[in-house]
């Protein structure tokens, strides 16, 4: 059961990536992420897939190893999340404490992004 969880957890994760992937304001690098951690409890093949693969593999690996989002991911994490908060204010129209939760909730989140390191130069050592 806890296998199964995790697998289908991982396709999941992967599905969403794709459609992330084509979607500009959805993002993808986190839930290939995902898929890869619930693949390391389920399938190592398919971790192994995720992590080699040309196009998302570096991006999982260099979070997975050193805590990295590179620049450009930031830019469109950063940007995404301005966007979706000003389509959220022009469609909505929240509530003034809605529109300051959300504000807020996303200010937090493009902190932590903007926190990590953008290179290997940039990272703290491990040990």
């Amino acid at each position: 059961m806890h296998r199964t969880t995790f697998l289908v957890l991982g396709f999941v994760n992967v599905a969403i990536g794709i459609v992330g992937a084509i979607l500009p304001l959805l993002p993808s690098t986190i839930f290939f992420i995902f898929a890869a951690g619930c693949f390391a409890r389920s399938s190592p093949k398919l971790e192994e897939k995720i992590l080699n693969h040309p196009t998302v593999g570096p991006s999982v690996v260099a979070w997975r190893e050193h805590g990295i989002i590179s620049k450009k991911a930031k830019a469109f994490a950063v940007g995404g999340m301005t966007l979706g908060f000003g389509l959220f204010l022009w469609r909505v129209h929240p509530e003034l404490w809605l529109a300051l939760v959300v504000a807020a909730s996303l200010i937090g989140c493009a902190a932590y992004v903007m926190s990590r390191p953008s290179s290997l130069q940039t990272a703290p050592e491990n040990g």
